[in-house]
C-alpha cells in the first residue's frame, strides 16, 4: 500500500504540474521561439558529425536572418493547410460526425456492448487500438474517442477507456500482428544502412513480424493490469462534468431504431464488401504499381481517411433518415458542422503545431539531436546488449522531439545498423530496437501532433483536464511498457525465436 500511495503521490504531482503548464497552443508558439533562438546559436557552430542523408556535417540552419523570416512568412498559410494530422482529422470527424449526430455509433455500440463481458472491454479496446496501426492515424479519430464512449456506456470512468486506447493506438505502435505500411518503409532504410557494409544484403519488409506479433499479447496484457489497476483506481475523485448533450445517452433501442441500425449496418457491411471486391484483382487501380496492397504507393494507403469518412457518412446518412433524426438534408451538414465546432480548438493548436515542427525540421536542430546522441552511444563501445538497450532509449528520448518514425530511423539507422552489424547484431534486431523505442515515449510528449487531439477528447468529459492529467494518466503505461518491452527483446532474442521473416543475410545472436 505504501509503494501505491508513493505512485500515486507522485502521479498526482506530475499532473499538478503538467497542468501549470501553458495552454498547448502557447507551448507550440513557445516553443516555436526557442528553436529561433537556439538556431540563430548554434548555426555558427562547426560540427564533425556527418548526416548519413547527405554525407556532408551536420549543420543548424539560422532562422533568423532576414531571408528565413521572409520565406516563413511567405509559407505560414501553407504550413498550416499542409500539415498532414489536421486534414486527417477534419475530413475523419465530417463522416463520424453524421454517423455519430444520427445517433448510429450510438446504438451500433449498445448492440456492441450488450455481447462484450464487461471484464474484457479493456483488452478488446486496446487490441482493437492495435490493428488501428493498419488504418494508418485511423486509430486516433476512431477508436480513442469511441473507447471514452464505450466507458462511459458501461459505467466506468471515460478518462480510462481513452488512456487505454491512447496507449494501445501510440504506446504499442510497433505491436501489431497485421502487417501495415510502415513495415516496408522502415525496411528500405534498414536495407540501405545494410548495404554500407553488405551490398548484397536484403532485408525482408517483414523481418519483425513475428516478434511485433508476440509484443501485441505483451502490450494488450500491460494495458489491461495498467487501466484496471492503476489508472481507473486514480480516477474514482475525477468528477464527469462535460456538457451532457454532448455526453452519449444509451437508452434501449425502439422498433424504428433497430430498424435503422439494420438498414446503416448493411450499408456499412456492403461498401466494406465493395471495397475488398475493387481491391481484389491483381490489376486494381487501388493498388501499387507492383501489386502491392499494403505500400505507402499503394492509392487504398493514400485513401484510408476518405474511406472512414465515406464508410461512416453513408451508414449514418441511412440511419438518420430511417430514424427519424434526420428529416432534410440540412440536418446531415448541420451534423458536419457540431462535428467542426468540436474540433474548433485542435484547430488552433494544429496552427501553432504546424509551424513549430516546420521551423525544427527547417533549423536541423532534430536531425543534430538524433546524429549527436548517436554518436555519443557509438564512443561508449558498451557490450552488445546494454547497446541494444541504450539504443532504445535514445529513441525514447529523440521522439520526444522528432515525431516521425521513418525520418528518426533516416538519421539513426546509417549509425546504428552498420555498427551493431559489426559487433554480429543483425540489422533485424537493430529495426526491433529502435522500432521499440520509437513507440514507447509517443504517449507522452506534447509536441507529437495528435497529443493535443487526446486532450481534447479528456475535456469532452472532464472540462479541467489539461497536460498535466493527460500526462499523469499515460506515464504509468510509458514506464512499463519500455521497461517490460525492452526486456521482452532482451529475452526473446536470448532464446534464438526469429524476429520475423528472416533476411537473406543472418547474424547470431551476439
Amino acid at each position: 500500500m505504501a509503494s501505491q500511495s508513493f505512485v500515486t503521490r507522485a502521479l498526482d504531482k506530475v499532473e499538478k504540474v503538467g497542468n501549470k503548464l501553458p495552454d498547448p497552443a502557447v507551448m507550440f508558439l513557445i516553443s516555436l521561439i526557442i528553436v529561433w533562438v537556439l538556431s540563430a546559436l548554434l548555426s555558427g557552430v562547426s560540427f564533425s558529425s556527418l548526416d548519413p542523408r547527405t554525407g556532408e556535417a551536420v549543420v543548424v540552419n539560422n532562422l533568423l536572418t532576414g531571408a528565413s523570416l521572409a520565406d516563413f512568412l511567405s509559407r505560414m498559410v501553407t504550413i498550416f493547410t499542409g500539415f498532414a494530422p489536421l486534414g486527417v482529422v477534419l475530413v475523419a470527424m465530417l463522416g463520424v460526425g453524421v454517423a455519430e449526430h444520427s445517433g448510429f455509433i450510438n446504438a451500433g455500440l449498445k448492440r456492441m456492448l450488450d455481447s462484450t463481458p464487461k471484464a474484457l472491454l479493456t483488452p478488446s479496446i486496446i487490441l482493437v487500438a492495435l490493428v488501428s496501426h493498419t488504418a494508418t492515424d485511423a486509430g486516433y479519430v476512431l477508436v480513442i474517442p469511441l473507447a471514452g464512449v464505450i466507458f462511459y456506456a458501461m459505467g466506468r470512468h471515460p478518462l480510462a477507456g481513452i488512456a487505454a486506447a491512447f496507449a494501445g493506438v501510440s504506446g504499442g505502435f510497433s505491436a501489431n500482428f497485421i502487417p501495415s505500411a510502415i513495415d516496408p518503409l522502415l525496411q528500405s532504410f534498414t536495407q540501405s544502412a545494410a548495404q554500407i557494409i553488405d551490398p548484397a544484403i536484403q532485408v525482408n519488409p517483414l523481418n519483425n513480424w513475428f516478434f511485433n506479433s508476440a509484443s501485441s499479447i505483451l502490450i494488450v496484457l500491460l494495458g489491461w493490469y495498467l487501466t484496471d489497476k492503476v489508472i481507473e483506481p486514480r480516477l474514482q475523485n475525477t468528477e464527469i462534468d462535460g456538457d451532457p448533450a454532448e455526453i452519449p445517452k444509451f437508452e434501449e433501442l425502439n422498433a424504428q431504431q433497430t430498424k435503422a441500425l439494420r438498414a446503416a449496418t448493411a450499408v456499412m457491411v456492403g461498401g466494406i464488401v465493395a471495397l475488398v471486391a475493387i481491391l481484389w484483382p491483381a490489376d486494381s487501380p487501388m493498388r501499387a504499381a507492383n501489386g502491392e496492397l499494403t505500400s505507402f504507393a499503394a492509392p487504398v494507403m493514400r485513401s484510408i481517411v476518405p474511406l472512414i469518412f465515406l464508410l461512416f457518412l453513408l451508414p449514418g446518412v441511412v440511419y438518420g433518415y430511417i430514424a427519424g433524426t434526420f428529416k432534410t438534408t440540412r440536418d446531415v451538414i448541420g451534423s458536419m458542422t457540431k462535428a467542426m465546432e468540436s474540433m474548433a480548438y485542435y484547430v488552433v493548436m494544429a496552427f501553432f503545431c504546424a509551424l513549430f515542427i516546420d521551423a525544427f525540421s527547417k533549423s536541423n536542430l532534430g536531425a543534430l539531436l538524433a546524429i549527436e546522441g548517436a554518436q555519443v552511444l557509438k564512443a561508449m563501445n558498451l557490450p552488445s546488449m546494454v547497446t541494444i538497450v541504450g539504443l532504445i532509449f535514445l529513441t525514447a528520448f529523440v521522439n520526444l522531439f522528432v515525431g516521425s518514425s521513418s525520418a528518426k530511423w533516416a538519421l539513426l539507422g546509417p549509425i546504428f545498423v552498420p555498427m551493431l552489424m559489426q559487433l554480429n547484431i543483425s540489422p533485424d534486431l537493430t529495426q526491433a530496437a529502435y522500432r521499440l523505442g520509437d513507440s514507447s515515449s509517443n504517449i507522452i510528449t506534447p509536441l507529437m501532433p495528435y497529443f493535443p487531439l487526446v486532450v481534447v477528447y479528456c475535456q469532452r468529459y472532464v472540462k479541467s483536464t489539461g497536460i498535466g492529467t493527460l500526462l499523469s494518466l499515460m506515464l504509468p503505461y510509458c514506464i512499463t511498457i519500455i521497461l517490460a518491452w525492452t526486456a521482452f527483446l532482451l529475452l526473446y532474442w536470448g532464446l534464438g525465436f526469429p524476429l520475423g521473416i528472416q533476411s537473406s543475410y543472418i547474424y547470431p545472436a551476439g
